[in-house]
């Protein structure tokens, strides 16, 4: 047995679910399910059938201590379409999320009267779906219980899902039946590499968005076993994992595929990239770490820790000068991560198009990379930057007309009477808005900013603040920089 294998099965050994595990998460689905058919019968609701999905459910590709259930409630689309007939697609979303909001509120709610379950809530994605907690034995469990159209697999394969959701079910028994069990021990240990690399999900800190848990289990599905994947997995972007064998030039003249990093289609539904969402950095940062495992197999690239905060002093004083930091704090817990997260990514994404060009285009701060990080349990959020030229010169020559152009000459001649020639064409000395990035980042943030994150800090990296912002700054110069 080689090294990398003896380094799996050790790992698998600390990542399995135990027995006990199966047997909690199975007697808690079984609990809510009776009470939902309960309350169904008593207000005489029809549902097709109430199963676990998810990883915890019939997947079964979770990881040891991950107790959270997603439960799917199965309606028959047959009950509700006539009052959707010839509506378009975006007023059918509109009345459809009227009924799941009316059945969330009237019947799962309503549903969990046990003391076992502590604060029900309603929350939104594509529509609405509850959420609840349930404590037993020190144990947390989140539960989410989704509504959805218990759709025929070649309607959506025809016309699609009626709500993104009604995939989810086919998405759970095509992992149960298409993969092995050996297959899902492969997953597991995937999933457990992408966390233990920050590069997982919605929280990731390497991008705005990591790999998910069904991307790494179609990832497995097409590359067969962990080992040719990670073989395989710098190749990702130029070969796409397509389960009806288009060729990466067919899959680029699909619209919305077009600027998609790398592609995994779903096999339920071909017109959609699973890996849509998954960032170019945080393919770049994994890819990186795949290639340290091959060379160098050690199991510490599977073991989940903090990021370290960034030790100051150790940092060359030179990259120092040209890393910045905003340190801020959310002030409305109401207020879900994921949209200060995207206000962040934005705000990021117009301070390094703002930042790189003057308006006229001339090159201004130079090269701009940036970072988000957040710990949103204590609701500390941070954007760490890179800026290659952090003061520049208050005046620069900015191109105009070519020469050979009379009449834009002409014009920028009477516009501008101080030009000058050169090259073949017209030129101006013109003087800079800003030519410290320090200030163009505290006026830009302070304008940009919505109410609800508080400012913190701006400044240079040597006056970073808090642990938090240590860790974006650690972020941004470990992981980020060296792939740009």
């Amino acid at each position: 047995m080689t090294l990398i294998n003896d380094i799996f099965e050790n790992i698998l050994k600390d990542i399995t679910p135990t027995q006990e595990e199966l047997t909690l998460i199975n007697e808690i689905y079984k609990k809510i399910r009776k009470l939902l058919d309960e309350k169904a019968q008593q207000l005489n609701l029809k549902y097709t059938k109430i199963e676990p999905q998810g990883s915890t459910g019939i997947k079964q590709t979770q990881l040891k201590n991950d107790f959270d259930i997603d439960l799917f409630v199965g309606l028959d689309y047959e009950l509700y379409s006539p009052k959707y007939d010839g509506l378009s697609r975006n007023k059918l979303k509109k009345e459809s999320k009227k009924d799941f909001l009316y059945l969330c509120n009237n019947w799962i709610l309503k549903s969990l009267i046990l003391k076992e379950f502590h604060n029900p809530r309603l929350l939104y994605a594509e529509h609405p779906y509850v959420t609840v907690d349930y404590f037993i034995n020190n144990i947390k469990i989140k539960i989410d219980i989704v509504l959805y159209f218990d759709l025929e697999l070649e309607y959506i394969k025809k016309y699609g899902p009626i709500t993104a959701v009604d995939r989810s079910p086919w998405h759970g028994r095509f992992i149960e039946e298409k993969l092995s069990i050996e297959q899902k021990n492969d997953v597991r240990l995937l999933k457990q590499f992408f966390k233990a690399n920050h590069s997982y999900g919605d929280k990731s800190a390497v991008g705005k968005v990591g790999f998910i848990g069904y991307s790494a289990e179609l990832l497995i599905y097409y590359y067969d076993t962990l080992q040719n994947l990670l073989n395989n997995f710098k190749f990702l972007k130029e070969k796409p994992s397509d389960y009806y064998n288009r060729t990466l030039k067919e899959l680029r003249k699909i619209q919305h595929f077009q600027n998609d990093y790398i592609i995994i289609t779903d096999p339920i539904d071909k017109n959609r990239n699973v890996a849509s969402a998954i960032s170019e950095k945080a393919y770049k940062y994994c890819n990186q770490r795949i290639l340290d495992f091959m060379n160098n197999p050690n199991i510490s690239f599977f073991k989940i820790d903090k990021i370290p905060e960034v030790e100051i002093s150790k940092i060359d004083k030179s990259l120092l000068a040209k890393i910045f930091i905003v340190e801020l704090k959310n002030e409305n817990k109401e207020i879900h991560y994921t949209i200060n997260r995207d206000k962040l990514y934005s705000i990021g994404e117009n301070i390094k198009v703002t930042g790189e060009k003057e308006f006229s285009h001339a090159e201004r701060f130079g090269k701009i990379e940036f970072e988000v990080y957040f710990e949103d349990d204590i609701e500390e959020y941070n954007l760490a930057i890179f800026c290659e030229k952090p003061k520049i010169t208050k005046n620069y020559e900015r191109r105009g007309p070519p020469i050979k152009e009379k009449n834009h000459a002409n014009k920028f001649r009477i516009k501008n009477p101080n030009f000058f020639e050169r090259d073949e064409f017209l030129w101006i000395e013109s003087e800079r808005e800003y030519k410290e990035f320090l200030k163009l980042l505290k006026d830009f943030v302070k304008n940009k900013i919505q109410e609800n994150l508080r400012v913190v800090n701006i400044s240079e990296s040597f006056n970073v603040k808090r642990d938090s912002g240590k860790r974006a700054i650690y972020v941004l110069i470990n992981m980020i920089l060296p792939h740009v």
